[in-house]
């Protein structure tokens, strides 16, 4: 498996210092990070009605950025939302998750601008 729109580095920094181990350290560390991404770059694709994966390359670099935050914002929540329990409290995690689903609501929002194309390069 691969992923398209972000890496999972960028995903492990918004997790924070206390995600649970499976995504920071071993063997199977990238596995478990490509599961959560290829999700979240369905999700958006899902929500926005467009496939960002496939036609990437066809999308200016604002764009691009956007869809990187969008993704490595949801690959963190799922991340952090699989095991609490390394965070200093519950508190700390789900504060966390409110940060980076609100910064993904922006996101939608500007991406799912109606008759706004975003597959144009810009020159």
């Amino acid at each position: 498996m691969v992923t398209t729109l972000c890496q999972s580095g960028v995903a492990l920094i918004k997790a924070g210092a206390n995600v649970n181990a499976i995504f920071n350290a071993g063997d199977d560390t990238e596995t478990n990070w490509t599961i959560l991404i290829n999700q979240a770059e369905g999700n958006i694709s899902k929500l926005l009605r467009e496939d960002f994966v496939a036609n990437y390359a066809g999308y200016d670099s604002i764009i691009k950025l956007w869809l990187e935050e969008y993704t490595s914002n949801l690959s963190a929540i799922y991340a952090i939302q699989y095991d609490m329990s390394g965070y200093t409290s519950r508190v700390e995690a789900e504060s966390m998750i409110n940060v980076l689903f609100e910064a993904n609501r922006i996101i939608l929002e500007s991406l799912d601008q109606k008759g706004v194309t975003f597959t144009t390069k810009s020159t």
